[in-house]
């Protein structure tokens, strides 16, 4: 499978929000890892023009990963009283906490592009799509990865004709990857890796906390395939994550993560920081609506640095993150790990 595509079992995680754009992910894949790019909050027409920059900087394979929209209901009246709470935070940095609705992420144009384009290698975030979906998908040349966090999804996945899963530990920064949007029991990396191979037998790809060339030898030991990465290469001068974001890794004022929905609804870990510190108890289960409802607020806070109302994903070893070119990264890595597909 991605033996034959890449060099190194070294993957870019997708991070949506801005963080993996086509000179990050041309970047890696130029240096023998596998770069991604993220259509999650693209048009489908923007995705298609992320497709095409990336292969301009690069004729390695690269991915793309979709988010899988969800059809769970939400009730109004929740969402008004969080609005209520969370206002007085915007018009401190004079802008307005946006309308909460609920949309697919123009899914369906995203997959009709992502066959049209045959892009190498394609996951999935929140969920697995139909079978008919990912045969279609792999008729067009396409890998098919599943996001997961536990081993009922990883069934899910194989069942439904996946090539591979990304096991995702608690460890990860970003999102969680979960199908449904509850709260669930939460495994380590290494121990998911475990239990998951017990059940299936397709090819596991380890996301969650890995940093360096270290961590990617303990995962590859462990049965992983090979190991995504999304924090380390956060502070890449390739990466389009935000100034205030790539400082903030680094900062003293933030030390510790957490996970939260104060920002999307949806559990994701971030830096801790006064908005999730005081709005995580808060937050309902309703994704995507509190995303539209936060996003313009995090926008201003990043223009006028205040970190503080940001979502600053990162995964727990953040601190070891490097202000590296992405190809020293992966150069670092594969030294340390003595690594050979």
């Amino acid at each position: 499978m991605l033996q034959n595509l890449v060099k190194y079992p070294i993957i870019q995680a997708p991070m949506a929000g801005g963080a993996s754009n086509p000179v990050l992910a041309a970047a890696v894949s130029n240096a023998g890892g596998l770069g991604f790019l993220a259509a999650g909050y693209k048009t489908a027409e923007d995705v298609r023009k992320e497709i095409v920059q990336t292969r301009q900087m690069t004729e390695k394979p690269f991915g793309v990963n979709v988010f899988v929209p969800s059809d769970e209901s939400v009730d109004e009246g929740v969402l008004a009283e969080y609005r209520q709470k969370i206002e007085q935070e915007a018009l401190k940095i004079e802008t307005t906490i946006g309308e909460a609705y609920s949309d697919d992420d123009e899914w369906s144009q995203k997959i009709a592009v992502l066959k049209e384009e045959k892009v190498p290698v394609v996951s999935f975030t929140f969920g697995c799509p139909a079978e008919e979906v990912i045969r279609e998908l792999q008729q067009a040349g396409s890998i098919v990865i599943v996001t997961v966090t536990n081993v009922e999804e990883a069934k899910i996945a194989q069942e439904r004709g996946a090539n591979a899963v990304c096991v995702q530990g608690i460890e990860a920064g970003g999102h969680r990857g979960s199908f449904k949007n509850e709260t669930e029991e939460d495994y380590g990396l290494l121990v998911l890796i475990r239990l998951i191979q017990q059940e299936i037998d397709l090819p596991i790809i380890a996301a969650g906390g890995i940093m360096n060339g270290k961590d990617v030898a303990a995962v590859l030991t462990a049965g992983a395939t090979a190991a995504q990465l999304g924090t380390a290469f956060l502070r890449c001068p390739e990466s389009g994550a935000s100034s205030v974001h790539k400082a903030a890794l680094v900062d003293s004022r933030f030390e510790k993560t957490a996970l939260t929905r104060a920002f999307s609804g949806r559990r994701a870990r971030g830096l801790v920081n006064y908005f999730l510190t005081t709005y995580s108890a808060e937050a309902p289960a309703a994704y995507p609506h509190l995303h539209h409802m936060t996003k313009t607020m995090r926008k201003v806070a990043g223009q006028k640095n205040e970190p503080e109302l940001m979502a600053l994903w990162a995964g727990q070893g953040h601190r070891l993150a490097k202000e590296l070119p992405a190809g020293e990264v992966v150069r670092e890595i594969v030294q340390m790990a003595n690594l050979k597909f």
